[in-house]
């Protein structure tokens, strides 16, 4: 760039622009003037040319579309000189991709420099090779890479990016390496004395024998050798050194290409293994210096994991187990992460959990970490070390720790608690304290399979039954408890609260009253449950009570005509045979016994078992190159459960059957979701783009239809209205509409919910400009398949949306930016028409974007002085409208200033002296509009804050109307916070004001005059 005094300038003038506007224009104007250029081919010399291809990719750096020039860029790969060729390969690498028609045109250029004998014009081309990839590049030019690569008359630099760009034409199409020879040549490589290019062959050996290890078995022997030679320090040049560490990144890729190779057979081979390996072990310890530590706990774990592969001598496995030990007590967060890591996957090694045991209180410890992720790494690791004989203390542990837990990781912290009391339990009446404890603290976290699964074991051991029954009761004596404890309570009661009926308090009627009390505290799926117990206590009391066949019989009635179909046929059932006598009493038998069968919590931790625990020949065997911002997730949180099911009893059916079909909690308990959802991918995977989710429960979203061309139709003169799902088969996490809600007023959150993917936002506004990344985060063991994301925008706005990979793989993220810019003021919404394919399942989605009118507004305060004579200005409507709004949500004052606030309608104190008003100001940005301001006056009823008059003008009549309504909506139908509200009616907009005596003598004279 030396003497481009051309380029210099306009850089300068870049760096001078005051703001995003200026910077565009000068832009446009330098584009416009390489265009014009580029067409007048006579005066378009070499040097104009590099000046030229120079200022489209400042431009494109800048994150400006450059759609023109592409081959002059691609046209000076050919020149004969370096400064004209330099400038062709780094700009068509940053230009073009791999699928660009233009690359083509390269090919031969670039295949003559490679073989050609200017080393210099060698690595440029290899460099260009190794970035753009593709496999037009690896068909036609992965001979002459490889030729370069084993040539002894090439130097060590242009050898080591031959190896480098070999490795990306592999990873791009596995056959342009034919393995037939080439296995041979490898080994040879990696006799190589330069340790960059040696480093830079094992990179290309790791991505080769993940593909195929038996036909590079003889390269195994030579590994074993490098880190021999690396472990003595003998021949490893000082610029190899890394804080006294011989190549650290070396020695790491080594290890890992040893993994991949089943067993070593070779005594000899295996015994200098072993050696280097003891060496490594031996001298890894923590130091002060950050960067050593990183260098030698990369070897070290890597070391780690290859003697778990190998299956080592205990001895060896238990000095792998102190060093761990030791790594978990430090102070140092990461390293005690790794550590605390590495001891779970050192579990997976028979004969060293009695040694991991040794450091259980250490663990334990660790679960009280500040860090969220330690702690998950702890949980693993205490699940996975449990056994018989530590079941009780691992169990109390994490019932004292389930009160003080994070919501995130309760419901992950239950399913193992109840899966531990289950496998290891002592006695099933401990199993029972567990359970009943676990749903007592966490009752929002505990699934329904747990409780099932309780009830399965109450059920078919007899001598459980008085006992399980007892507690149930104890529990029920608390002030409020959670409607799972009602749940499982009921059940157990009415199955077997008659073996409890000499001790006080558990007469059938006292069973009844204490129930009864907590029915008004249960959701409608719950109801069904609670009237099977009260069917069961009336059939249980002989010779019947009739002041309980009064009570229970008066519930039954309520019910019979309720809108619910299920708890209707339950009443009516019930009611109906509660008169039969002998026939009532055979139908609501005891339940009989359940099948044996696996249990279902179990088989849903198998599902979802945390890749963390696999093998780590098992780990790299899945990993595959992608294009895609993919960013992995180690952590694993169980979901939300399904929603509760209760069968109806209908038609004849034998006693037995029936008295099933009655008493089962769940049509089937084994019937279990294999991929329960796992839980936010994106809160530690971004760094400062982390999102910040709000809390979501269960829940149901009511949806619309959508519009004729994608926009949701128009609901109550409002252009904001729910987007359903399509053809889910899934149960959605959290309110939608909620969600969306929540977006329009900040600017990151989470859009979308389900148990295998999350959509999260985070969008940056200037002007009539936006920039939107969707966060689609995959929650499940996994990939997402067919998935398809398309934007359908509304007529105001002009939406851009990168492409989303085909496929997501498990629990990893990808990133794809929206660009959006604002035409002309509206309220109308765009719409993301997403979907994907889980297994079988294929689930779509419309939903709405929050690129919404409040987006592209600016908050202003005005003084008096600046407010005024604008305000006069606006003379009446259309640019100034006045409306009588009823039915608002009644707020404080302080609150709607903080609404108003919150979607950036700036409050202006002190400008209406009357202290029930608000004077409000924004400008607003658009294509057509430009900046213009607004100008806003809210007049409340201190009598009824359910209305109030709203005055709102601007210079355009369409932005005037627009931004009126959407204050309305606001003050109105959209829920604050995660309540959601009925809408009220809005009334129609009137000349008169709502209140005579609030309004109509207004105090406030200084804006009484203008309006």
């Amino acid at each position: 760039m030396t003497g481009m005094r051309g380029l210099s300038v306009f850089i300068s003038d870049i760096r001078n622009c005051q703001n995003k506007e200026a910077e565009r224009l000068r832009v446009d104007k330098e584009l416009g003037n390489i265009r014009t250029c580029f067409k007048n081919e006579k005066v378009l010399t070499p040097y104009k040319k590099k000046k030229y291809v120079w200022k489209m990719l400042y431009i494109h750096m800048l994150g400006y579309d450059v759609d023109f020039g592409h081959m002059e860029a691609v046209s000076l790969i050919s020149a004969p000189k370096y400064p004209e060729k330099q400038v062709g390969y780094i700009v068509t690498s940053c230009l073009l991709n791999e699928n660009h028609d233009f690359l083509r045109l390269a090919i031969n250029t670039v295949r003559n420099d490679i073989i050609g004998r200017n080393e210099t014009f060698q690595c440029l081309a290899l460099t260009l090779v190794g970035n753009i990839g593709g496999r037009d590049f690896a068909e036609s030019l992965a001979p002459d890479v490889q030729k370069l690569l084993i040539s002894s008359s090439c130097r060590p630099l242009v050898r080591k990016k031959a190896a480098l760009c070999l490795l990306r034409l592999f990873r791009k199409n596995p056959d342009a390496v034919n393995v037939d020879g080439w296995a041979d040549r490898m080994a040879q490589l990696l006799d190589e004395r330069d340790l960059g290019v040696l480093t830079s062959s094992t990179s290309l050996l790791v991505a080769l024998v993940s593909n195929n290890h038996e036909a590079y078995s003889s390269c195994l022997p030579k590994c074993v050798k490098i880190l021999e030679r690396l472990a003595r320090n003998q021949d490893v040049p000082q610029e190899y050194t890394y804080y006294g560490i011989p190549s650290p990144w070396l020695q790491v890729k080594a290890m890992r290409a040893l993994q991949y190779f089943p067993t070593i057979e070779d005594p000899s081979t295996r015994k200098a293994l072993f050696e280097v390996l003891q060496r490594i072990l031996m001298g890894t310890d923590v130091v002060k210096n950050v960067n050593k530590n990183n260098a030698s706990h990369a070897v070290l774990f890597e070391a780690l994991s290859l003697v778990m592969h190998l299956d080592a001598e205990k001895e060896m496995m238990s000095q792998c187990v102190a060093l761990l030990g030791k790594f978990i007590s430090v102070r140092e967060p990461n390293i005690r992460y790794l550590g605390l890591e590495n001891m779970t996957r050192m579990l997976m090694v028979t004969d060293v959990q009695d040694i991991i045991k040794k450091h259980q209180s250490q663990i334990i410890t660790s679960l009280k970490d500040p860090d969220i992720s330690i702690r998950r790494r702890a949980l693993d690791l205490l699940y996975g070390m449990c056994d018989v004989s530590n079941a009780k203390d691992i169990v109390e542990e994490l019932l004292q720790y389930l009160s003080t837990a994070e919501f995130s990781m309760r419901e992950e912290l239950s399913l193992k608690a109840a899966i531990l009391a289950e496998k290891f339990a002592p006695d099933l009446s401990w199993y029972v304290d567990v359970i009943l404890q676990l749903i007592d603290k966490a009752g929002d976290f505990v699934s329904d399979d747990i409780w099932f699964r309780v009830v399965q074991f109450v059920t078919n051991n007899e001598d459980l039954q008085p006992y399980a029954a007892s507690k149930a009761r104890e529990y029920l004596d608390k002030i409020a408890i959670h409607e799972t404890m009602v749940k499982v309570s009921a059940y157990i009661l009415g199955e077997y609260g008659h073996l409890l009926a000499r001790q006080p308090g558990c007469s059938p009627s006292e069973l009844f009253s204490i129930l009864h009390e907590k029915l008004p505290t249960i959701s409608t799926p719950s109801i069904p449950i609670l009237l099977s117990t009260y069917a069961k206590l009336l059939m249980h009391t002989q010779p019947p009570d009739p002041e309980l066949q009064k009570k229970v019989w008066a519930v039954f009635k309520k019910y019979e005509s309720c809108i619910d179909v299920e708890i209707q046929q339950r009443a009516v059932e019930y009611f109906e045979l509660s008169k039969k006598g002998a026939a009532f009493m055979d139908v609501l038998a005891e339940m009989p016994k359940f099948p044996e069968r696996q249990s279902s919590l179990i088989k849903k931790a198998e599902d979802v078992e945390d890749t963390a625990d696999q093998s780590a020949i098992k780990l790299r065997a899945q990993q595959q190159p992608s294009n895609a911002l993919v960013l992995a997730d180690p952590q694993l949180v169980s979901g939300a459960p399904p929603p509760l099911k209760v069968p109806s009893v209908s038609g004849s059916m034998d006693p037995q059957s029936v008295a099933r079909s009655i008493s089962q909690p769940n049509g089937t308990l084994s019937n279990v979701d294999p991929h329960n959802p796992s839980p936010d991918l994106l809160s530690d995977l971004l760094g400062p783009l982390a999102i910040e989710a709000p809390p979501g429960g269960v829940s149901t979203d009511q949806h619309s239809p959508i519009g004729a061309e994608g926009v949701p139709d128009d609901v109550d003169g409002s252009a904001i209205v729910p987007v359903g799902e399509q053809t889910n088969t899934v149960e959605v996490i959290g309110n939608i509409a909620e969600r969306f809600h929540a977006l329009c007023l900040k600017d990151s959150g989470v859009l979308y919910e389900d148990p295998y993917i999350q959509i999260g936002i985070k969008a940056e506004w200037r002007g009539h400009h936006g920039r939107l990344v969707l966060f689609l985060g995959n929650k499940s063991t996994s990939p997402l398949t067919s998935v398809q994301a398309i934007i359908l925008p509304p007529a105001h706005l002009k939406l851009e949306l990168s492409p989303v990979p085909d496929t997501i793989p498990p629990r990893a993220q990808v990133q794809s930016p929206l660009e959006v810019m604002n035409i002309r003021p509206s309220r109308d919404v765009a719409v993301l028409d997403f979907s994907y394919k889980f297994g079988t399942n294929m689930v779509s989605a419309k939903l709405r974007i929050p690129a919404v009118l409040n987006k592209f507004l600016q908050p202003l305060q005005l003084t008096s002085e600046e407010f005024f004579p604008q305000w006069r200005a606006l003379s009446g409507p259309p640019l100034k409208l006045q409306e009588v709004v009823r039915g608002v949500r009644p707020l404080a004052l302080p609150e709607m200033a903080n609404l108003f606030n919150s979607f950036r309608v700036m409050i202006c104190p002190g400008l209406d002296p009357n202290p029930n008003n608000l004077v409000a100001s924004t400008t607003f940005y658009s294509e057509i509009t430009g900046a213009m301001l607004c100008l806003a006056r809210i007049e409340t009823d201190p009598a009824d804050r359910t209305q109030l008059r709203m005055t709102v003008g601007s210079g355009d009549p369409t932005l005037t109307f627009e931004l009126k309504e959407f204050i309305k909506e606001h003050l109105i139908t959209i829920p604050m916070g995660s309540r959601a509200l009925v809408p009220a009616p809005v009334a129609a907009p009137v000349a008169q004001p709502p209140s005579q005596a609030a309004l109509a003598d207004d105090p406030g004279a200084m804006l009484a005059g203008l309006l």
